[in-house]
């Protein structure tokens, strides 16, 4: 079982770990898998980075908002081909200040670190400065494998749709 490898600096790699095999098994079993596997400390667990294993343990801003208020905008995206669902929603001050996200996702842990991650890297930001969060930055951060790039899509979808929801929601004042 080939070991995870350092970079320069301790960043840790994020090339595939173990065989291609693997990672498709565990890219399909989805949420389920991931938590055995985890307990058993298999090999399959490698096919997970443990930024997405710590965001999926321990999801961030898990929840709801109110929907109906004027200041907060819901974005819900979906990934047909491996049946992820994924809604995030923001709120945000007069300001334009995003002060509060909230997710809830079901798929994989992959979807579900991406979804806890969005939700952190929106919190203090602007609407405009929301924007720039990009699919990229998240799968690098997560150091996603290629079978699990549409989580970060996903992501990314999810806070375009729920910025274009809350000016949607200005608009109409």
């Amino acid at each position: 079982m080939p070991q995870s490898r350092r970079l320069s600096g301790g960043q840790a790699a994020c090339d595939a770990v173990g065989s291609r095999a693997a990672m498709a098994v565990a890219a399909a079993s989805g949420p389920l898998l991931l938590r055995l596997a985890l307990r058993a400390r298999s090999p399959l667990a490698a096919a997970y980075h443990k930024k997405v294993v710590d965001h999926y343990e321990n999801p961030r801003n898990v929840g709801s908002l109110n929907k109906n208020s004027k200041n907060v905008g819901t974005g819900l995206v979906g990934a047909p081909a491996c049946g992820d669902v994924m809604k995030l929603q923001i709120e945000v001050d007069e300001n334009g200040k995003i002060v509060e996200a909230r997710f809830k996702t079901f798929g994989c842990g992959s979807a579900i670190a991406s979804s806890s991650l969005a939700t952190e890297w929106v919190k203090g930001k602007t609407v405009d400065e929301a924007l720039k969060i990009k699919n990229t930055d998240i799968a690098k951060e997560l150091c996603l494998p290629p079978v699990k790039l549409h989580c970060s899509m996903l992501a990314e979808d999810a806070i375009k749709a729920a910025l274009a929801d809350y000016k949607v929601k200005q608009q109409k004042k």
